[in-house]
């Protein structure tokens, strides 16, 4: 793999993008080290896509600075084109051509050297497990094995970092889990992956992880210290019978911030935890719900991204009302 000039893949200072008047990315700073699995996470609309376009190159920021693999995202964006892989939701391979087509069409965009190209399309067709079907028409293949050609096309220059945005969209969870084995495997070998993607689980999967709301980053950090730090309220894990009946029942009960079903329970997020756990306890009891268990857990990512963007949602009201 070609070597990025230190050990910072990517370093972003006050990245600004103004669009007229609307500000898409507003003053965002963070850091991504060599080999780092780095997620971006954020509603729709939330700078996520802006943030990368400029990172990959393809549109200039507004104001601030930032480096890709050592080249500058104003001065040299050409240079970034051709250091970095990019993979988009929205599957980009040519559905009528074969798996073997595919990746000789993209070896020539990436002009990959004659007597490499028969190297590096094995890697990809062994990487993809896709030996069967090398000369199958791409549009035939399952989801999972589309998504893992899209991917091997998007690396077929051996790029020091590499964007996914929304990779695992649309596709089945032993596909997602085998495609966060490659990203491992990548990762293991020294390649930069920037990973935007709005299951929850998968951000777990990063070694940090960077929230976007309305073009701020409002939290960076690994998941475990996200989860133990961040959160400023305690959540209750209620496992009860018909727990989307007791829901609607639970939020009448003083104290709830919010309370969500979560897998086969619920969960509850409240500011005095303990207090809030005896009166939902008694709550449920005199209704005649049989409770298997009340008790306070480490947050989700989940939980914490929720109560992250509504506390600055509660932050930014009193200025607009005022």
């Amino acid at each position: 793999m070609k070597t990025v000039k230190n050990t910072k893949a990517v370093i972003v200072k006050s990245l600004e993008k103004r669009f007229g008047s609307f500000i898409a990315v507003n003053r965002v700073s963070f850091e991504v080290d060599r080999g780092e699995i780095f997620g971006f996470l954020g509603p729709n609309g939330a700078g996520k896509s802006t943030t990368i376009r400029m990172l990959c190159g393809i549109l200039a920021p507004t104001g601030g600075t930032g480096t890709v693999a050592g080249f500058d995202v104003r001065t040299e964006p050409e240079k970034i084109k051709s250091h970095i892989g990019y993979m988009s939701q929205k599957f980009s391979l040519y559905e009528d051509l074969t798996v073997e087509e595919n990746i000789d069409f993209y070896s020539g965009i990436y002009r990959i050297a004659p007597e490499k190209k028969r190297e590096r399309k094995e890697w990809v067709i062994e990487m993809a497990d896709l030996r069967e079907h090398r000369h199958s028409r791409t549009a035939i293949l399952s989801g999972g094995w589309k998504q893992r050609l899209s991917l091997g096309c998007a690396i077929l220059h051996e790029p020091p970092v590499i964007f996914l945005d929304e990779p695992t969209s649309g596709v089945d969870p032993i596909s997602r889990r085998q495609f966060w084995d490659l990203i491992y495997e990548l990762s293991g070998r020294g390649v930069t992956v920037f990973v935007t993607t709005h299951y929850m689980e998968e951000a777990e999967y990063c070694n940090r992880v960077g929230l976007i709301y309305r073009g701020e980053l409002i939290a960076c950090g690994t998941p475990e210290m996200l989860k133990t730090e961040l959160m400023q309220e305690d959540v209750l894990e209620v496992l009860c019978e018909r727990p989307q009946d007791a829901m609607d029942e639970i939020k009448k009960v003083d104290g709830i911030k919010d309370v969500a079903l979560f897998g086969k329970g619920l969960h509850i997020v409240a500011e005095d935890g303990e207090a809030v756990a005896s009166e939902v306890r008694r709550f449920l009891d005199e209704r005649g719900y049989r409770i298997v268990r009340i008790g306070k857990i480490v947050p989700s990512l989940e939980d914490v991204f929720v109560s992250l963007i509504e506390a600055r949602d509660r932050a930014e009201q009193p200025q607009k009302e005022g």
